[in-house]
């Protein structure tokens, strides 16, 4: 384990894009003020280990275990005061799907009533 000493507003790098900003520091408590890309997850460890956690016991469930459910169940629960990260959200960009997924149906444009005959009031100004 690297041992670094930092005061207040002073910054340590690692590789090229994370930096990690010394922003307060109160008794016993410092506050990290922390940099990185979006494709690079952060998190405090107690909530990476709920994850992971999370994670090994989705891959245990078997497919006939699904098959049981009823349709329209509600996505797993996450633990109170626990908010699932958006990077664990699977979701293929606009556009794409994926692999075997089929294309939704193209909605459906609105119906347009039939042209009738009557002549629109004007309002008695003329071009409108």
């Amino acid at each position: 384990m690297l041992v670094l000493s930092r005061q207040r507003d002073e910054t340590i790098m690692i590789g090229d894009d994370i930096e990690i900003t010394i922003v307060d520091i109160r008794g016993d408590k410092v506050r990290l003020g922390i940099t990185a890309p979006a494709t690079i997850p952060v998190h405090r460890k107690e909530v990476y280990e709920a994850i992971q956690r999370e994670n090994r016991e989705a891959a245990k469930v078997k497919m006939e275990d699904l098959s049981n459910l009823p349709k329209g169940q509600a996505k797993p629960s996450v633990p109170p005061g626990m908010h699932r990260p958006s990077h664990l959200v699977t979701k293929p960009p606009a556009g794409e799907t994926k692999p075997g997924a089929t294309q939704p149906p193209a909605p459906t444009p609105p119906a347009v009533p039939p042209a009738t005959d009557t002549p629109k009031p004007t309002n008695g100004l003329p071009g409108h």
